[in-house]
């Protein structure tokens, strides 16, 4: 297959790794669907300064849940004058890696925050700031804590 292209994920876990928060939210994917990696990095970095910017870089814990390990490839066309001589349409069309993906099932959770109760709405906040830059419908549900809503 030639060259696999690297992912653009940089972290997978965030914040403060060794405390055990008493509260956790998770994004849930509505349906089932490919995330790109540049989806994925681009929902963890918006949800995660948010996070550093209102809770503090030391007092939450943001996991990225899935990997893209899904090749995706593109059978390129020739355009312009002649391309019908130069290239084979369909034929052999393999196609050369453009990038990577994680298949996402239904219901399966995408990132999990943890924090302190009173962190609660800024958490669910990061969570949809997330949300709006992945390619589904997302869903927020709570993990971990009670008499939050």
């Amino acid at each position: 297959m030639g060259g696999i292209p690297g992912s653009r994920v940089v972290h997978y876990e965030m914040g403060n790794l060794t405390d055990d928060f008493p509260v956790s939210l998770s994004l849930l994917a509505d349906e089932a669907c490919q995330m790109r990696h540049t989806a994925l990095e681009a929902a963890r970095i918006s949800s995660n300064r948010y996070l550093i910017q209102e809770i503090g870089r030391t007092d939450y814990n943001l996991k990225l849940r899935v990997y893209p390990h899904h090749v995706l490839r593109e059978n390129k066309q020739a355009t312009g004058a002649g391309a019908d001589r130069v290239s084979d349409g369909m034929r052999k069309a393999f196609g050369k890696a453009v990038g990577t993906a994680a298949r996402v099932k239904r219901n399966q959770k995408v990132f999990t925050v943890s924090s302190g109760p009173e962190d609660f709405l800024k958490m669910k906040t990061a969570l949809k700031k997330a949300s709006i830059k992945l390619p589904t419908p997302c869903s927020i549900v709570i993990d971990k804590g009670e008499n939050l809503v």
